[in-house]
């Protein structure tokens, strides 16, 4: 891929219309008749059963297929707090993502509040239009908070995907790389650099998935129980190991994850790691060390960033659009735990299957085939719309937090025939 210039980015954000979104007519308004029914008069009878029935809006509106991207602008990628209407460029992308990769309609909502329950408040006043709300670029700790208190004032699933995306996708990573080298997740040494948003929702999908022996490291060093600076989330991750630097914690460690700053491992540090360990240096753009240092020194590992340009991109594009397609499909009122689950083993289970050709033509004829360099399905890998939307779908029945029941056969034969048709793509090629 040829580098990218600054002007090619604004040209494309402002020609040949500012933006990258719209919204479309999806009925005929051709005459008068129509009108009438769109609108006055007849827009009244959908209106009086949504009163008497709330669960037929989404029989008789937008709602089952729209998902808001709100943000306050206060951590977006890696610019940090430039503002909510700075990071509107970002929400509209996110909303490009769920349509293009899901089928799912967005509105994103660049809100200028701080105050976590002026936050919240706001999204419980705009939830009855949505079926689903994706929480996007709000910075850590605020961000627990504002997801937990919505949800529990909401009655459709509110997903921070800066915490659980990357959380889910590097777990997937985790399940395949421990079948690549023979280990098992609760034998694992597990080091977390940064205990961020992404960070500490990683660690507790980790422990869902058996994972026994978890540091986590922040910019002051490992979280121990030493430490008197720890705040509430910081502190159940604490550690009684006598250690204080990254050097200390990354020695025999089997899995590095990073969601902190570049440059911040060595050439030496990584020599101490395990045999066949597992380093996802995930900063961007640039990762906590360049994966040609990490195997110049040691070439036995299985190395994910969360670019593109290099083998394993760990990338929040094979878990929200699904997870949301699963969700909404069933009218799920939250994400739990166990979607999450579901999303990571259907992504792992995936990337175990032969590489369909039009996934390789678009990686300039990579010949992808499950191992080291080969972890993850890729994002353009379509059969990761079916596969995970099926096992969301099934979870939130399974869990209890299904509006509906749908015969999980039927769906998933449903998204296969949207592939072929809406398309083009076979499922099955």
């Amino acid at each position: 891929m040829k580098p990218i210039t600054k002007e090619e980015c604004l040209e494309y954000h402002a020609k040949p219309i500012p933006g990258k979104i719209s919204v479309e007519v999806t009925k005929p308004v051709n005459d008068a008749r129509d009108l009438s029914i769109a609108y006055s008069p007849g827009v009244a009878e959908p209106c009086l059963e949504i009163e008497k029935n709330a669960d037929l809006a989404y029989e008789y509106t937008a709602k089952g297929n729209l998902v808001s991207v709100i943000s306050n602008g206060t951590a977006v990628l890696g610019l940090g707090d430039i503002g909510a209407l700075a990071g509107k460029p970002v929400m509209e992308g996110k909303g490009v993502l769920f349509k293009k990769f899901a089928h799912v309609n967005s509105f994103d909502l660049e809100v200028d509040i701080t105050d976590i329950d002026e936050f919240v408040k706001f999204i419980k006043q705009v939830s009855p239009t949505f079926g689903g709300i994706n929480l996007e670029d709000i910075k850590a700790p605020q961000c627990f908070d504002i997801e937990k208190k919505a949800q529990e004032i909401c009655d459709i699933p509110i997903f921070h995907d800066d915490q659980h995306g990357t959380a889910i996708i590097s777990a997937a990573a985790i399940l395949n790389g421990c079948e690549i080298s023979g280990k098992k997740i609760e034998d694992l040494k597990i080091v977390v650099i940064g205990a961020g948003a992404a960070g500490l929702a990683a660690c507790e999908m980790y422990v869902a998935l058996g994972a026994k022996n978890i540091i986590v490291t922040d910019s002051k060093g490992p979280i121990t129980t030493k430490r008197n600076d720890l705040n509430k989330y910081k502190q159940p991750w604490a550690v009684d190991m006598d250690i204080s630097t990254l050097e200390e914690a990354m020695v025999d460690a089997d899995v590095i994850v990073g969601n902190s700053v570049a440059n911040c491992i060595t050439q030496d540090m990584v020599k101490t790691l395990a045999p066949d360990a597992m380093l996802f240096v995930m900063a961007n753009p640039d990762p906590e060390i360049k994966p040609e240092l990490a195997w110049e020194v040691r070439p036995d590992l299985m190395i994910g960033t969360g670019r593109s340009d290099y083998p394993n991109q760990i990338n929040n594009v094979l878990g929200f659009p699904y997870i949301f397609r699963g969700a909404l499909d069933v009218r799920a009122k939250a994400v739990n735990m166990e979607m999450k689950l579901a999303a990571c083993h259907a992504l792992a289970e995936l990337a175990k299957k032969p590489v369909p050709q039009y996934v390789k033509d678009a990686y300039n004829g990579a010949d992808l085939k499950f191992g080291k360099e080969y972890i993850l399905p890729k994002p353009f890998d379509r059969r990761v719309f079916v596969d995970v939307s099926t096992a969301v779908a099934k979870a939130a029945m399974d869990s209890g937090v299904a509006r509906i029941t749908i015969d999980i056969n039927e769906y998933k034969q449903k998204l296969i025939n949207t592939l072929k048709e809406e398309e083009g793509i076979d499922y099955e090629a």
